[in-house]
């Protein structure tokens, strides 16, 4: 690879000074680097992290220095692009944002050497129906989290699997995951771990006001469809919607969310053959 273009959480203040690292040591190899760096200024006029317009055309991968969460925004954004990207982890786990500080160098060589290989990730689209008929939607690599707003109170859903009603949860949330998102809130919420290079759906309930309770595992080609319930008036804002804890959407009661596996991926890249019970051990002790 030539052509890079880093993203970095310009809110810490380690990893601008590490982007800044980075730039130099690729420039100093010959190689051209473009440097975008994101804070609240980026995030206050969109939703988003990225501007995927900004990214030159003959850019080849992108470097996402920050922690998870940086990089679970910066591979939504940019997912439109194919572009591949690696992260570069300054935060606390960085369970997806592998390479450490103490091996960029290292990483960064075996990416002008080529030396790498690509890891595919599932990635789910949510669609918002509103009462009016209108429509919103919004991709997700972890997951998408359907959460009580407002007062402290839980909030009663109808989960439907194709259009065929599964059950109801009286419950604080439910929590839409994709493989890669099992080891995040659903693992918190006692979901199971699945393998990332894995294909299918996880449907955990949140505190729910049942005495048994489990994660339900299914197809990935199947739509999951959540319906708030519980209030006569639609205007009530009964719920809140998140993508991947970047997006947020308000939901009223009688609104319903349909979530199913997009086309799109998010491209990994992945510089050696680590396996998963490995990675697994070492990042979640």
């Amino acid at each position: 690879m030539n052509y890079y273009y880093i993203i970095v959480n310009s809110m810490k203040e380690n990893a601008v000074k590490q982007a800044a690292r980075v730039k130099k040591y690729l420039e100093d190899k010959g190689k051209i680097c473009y440097l975008q760096e994101c804070g609240d200024d980026a995030l206050s006029s969109g939703d988003h992290y990225t501007d995927p317009s900004l990214i030159p055309e003959q850019v080849e991968c992108v470097i996402a220095i920050g922690g998870d969460g940086t990089l679970l925004h910066a591979s939504r954004d940019i997912v439109g692009t194919g572009l591949p990207i690696l992260g570069i982890n300054m935060g606390t786990l960085g369970y997806l944002a592998e390479i450490e500080v103490s091996n960029v160098r290292d990483a960064l060589d075996c990416l002008a050497r080529d030396e790498y290989f690509i890891e595919d990730r599932m990635m789910v689209r949510g669609t918002v129906f509103r009462a009016d008929g209108q429509q919103t939607e919004d991709i997700a690599l972890n997951d998408i989290v359907i959460t009580r707003r407002g007062r402290l109170r839980v909030v009663d859903f109808n989960i439907y699997v194709d259009d065929t009603f599964l059950c109801s949860y009286r419950a604080d949330g439910i929590i839409v995951s994709t493989p890669t998102g099992s080891t995040g809130y659903t693992l918190s919420a006692g979901g199971p771990i699945v393998s990332p290079d894995a294909s299918l759906i996880l449907l955990t309930a949140l505190a729910p006001h049942t005495l048994v309770s489990r994660t339900i595992v299914l197809p990935d080609n199947v739509s999951v469809t959540v319906e708030i319930c519980g209030s006569a008036d639609p205007s009530e804002t009964a719920a809140e919607i998140s993508f991947d804890g970047d997006t947020y959407l308000d939901i009223a009661c009688g609104e319903k969310i349909t979530v199913a596996k997009t086309q799109q991926k998010t491209h990994f890249i992945k510089l050696n053959h680590t396996s998963f019970v490995t990675n697994l051990r070492e990042k979640l002790k």
